[in-house]
């Protein structure tokens, strides 16, 4: 009898965002890091003989936690990938909302009809995970394995094991990242041990306990922003009304704001990209701006953020983490490695966003008489699994 112990992949840049990542090669947060410390204590008393992985970053650096310490080869396998997810790839789940609501709800209610824009069914994952998983474990006969893959393509697996129906694949659970399924091989037959388990998570660290996306009947509702660019004809007022509320909250009433110079500014960055300067929407709702300058700081490899606003009604709900995604996705496909802001030294609010997001000084910027900090965050995805020592604060660095 073989054991199988299947693995979801820690929290990545996608669950945090609220972006679609598929087969998007994306980072690991820090809550993720965190999560796969917890992993390893699990798994330190476990004998494992071998560790598989599909071969994107967040599932090669979460198999870490089993293969490391046991001082094991990492195989990895795009077999065990998560579901493609064709055009839909690294846009935000709020945007598909918007424009492709139907399929949407196709893929939320987990119908069998359902097919991502020029990427993969449900079925055909589920398809695909099980050749693998039943390959691996043919070359593993009465050995103990680990293997990392992702949300939709495990659930998709365990609807084929258990032979659920696709009328009634809507019924599976969904499991927390780093949950751990267990699952015994005689041969010719998969049989659950024990399914999504996330004992090893306590609720700080817990990624679905601050998302009720996956509650039946919950009350609550995660927020999905999406992006547009900003229209000249009918967002002026809006764009210098919250122009003028973050100059305030920088520098102060007391020094005149110069609403002109900021809009002849924001032309001329959409005349570079219109997707330099959007409107951040809440369903129909204008719930901010979003303003990136291209220019700035690319010999250095950097991509700089103008601003980063939401409007109040929006604030204190942590949204601001998916404009830092948007602004992230804009720049790492133009080969940014590194993104950039200027914050207030007295803006304690913004400053704690920052560090917690993984934004470190890198110097200070004088801007008339007031002395802005520059602060940087690396956006790199690497190429290989990276051993992460997780700090007080901040995301991945």
């Amino acid at each position: 009898m073989t054991t199988i112990y299947l693995i979801r992949h820690a929290e990545a840049e996608g669950n945090l965002y609220r972006r679609i990542q598929g087969w998007y090669n994306g980072r690991i947060t820090e809550t993720g890091y965190r999560q796969i410390q917890a992993l390893e204590s699990r798994f330190s008393g476990v004998t494992v003989d071998a560790v598989y992985s599909s071969d994107l970053f967040r599932t090669m650096t979460t198999a870490q936690a089993v293969y490391l310490p046991k001082h094991l080869e990492l195989h990895t396998d795009p077999g065990l990938r998560e579901v493609h997810m064709g055009d839909w790839e690294d846009h935000p789940w709020g945007e598909i909302a918007h424009r492709d609501g139907a399929r949407l709800a196709q893929f939320n209610r987990s119908d069998p009809a359902w097919q991502a824009p020029n990427g993969e069914s449900l079925g055909q994952v589920g398809d695909r995970m099980e050749r693998t998983i039943r390959s691996i474990a043919q070359q593993h006969p009465d050995q103990t394995l680990a293997l990392f893959s992702h949300g939709t393509a495990i659930r998709q697996f365990l609807a084929n094991v258990r032979k659920v129906k696709p009328e009634d694949w809507h019924t599976l659970p969904h499991c927390d990242n780093t949950a751990v399924t267990c699952l015994a091989w005689d041969g010719e037959d998969f049989h659950v041990i024990f399914e999504g388990d996330n004992s090893h998570l306590d609720d700080s660290i817990s990624t679905l306990a601050r998302q009720s996306w996956w509650r039946k009947g919950s009350k609550g509702e995660d927020v999905n922003l999406w992006y547009r660019p900003l229209d000249p004809g009918k967002d002026r007022e809006a764009y210098l009304a919250a122009r003028r509320d973050a100059w305030i909250s920088t520098c102060g009433a007391d020094v005149p704001f110069d609403g002109p110079a900021f809009w002849e500014g924001a032309l001329q960055v959409m005349k570079q990209d219109p997707w330099a300067v959007t409107a951040v929407m809440a369903k129909e709702e204008f719930a901010g701006l979003l303003q990136l300058s291209p220019q700035r700081d690319q010999e250095q490899g950097a991509g700089f953020l103008s601003l980063c606003y939401l409007s109040p009604a929006f604030r204190g709900r942590g949204l601001g983490v998916q404009l830092l995604g948007q602004a992230i996705s804009f720049y790492r496909p133009r080969g940014r490695t590194s993104l950039r802001m200027r914050c207030s030294l007295a803006n304690e609010p913004v400053q704690r966003f920052c560090t917690k997001y993984g934004f470190h000084s890198v110097g200070q910027e004088q801007v008339g008489s007031r002395t802005l900090e520059l602060l940087e965050k690396d956006i790199q995805v690497p190429a290989g699994p990276v051993r992460q020592a997780v700090g007080a604060a901040g995301e991945s660095t």
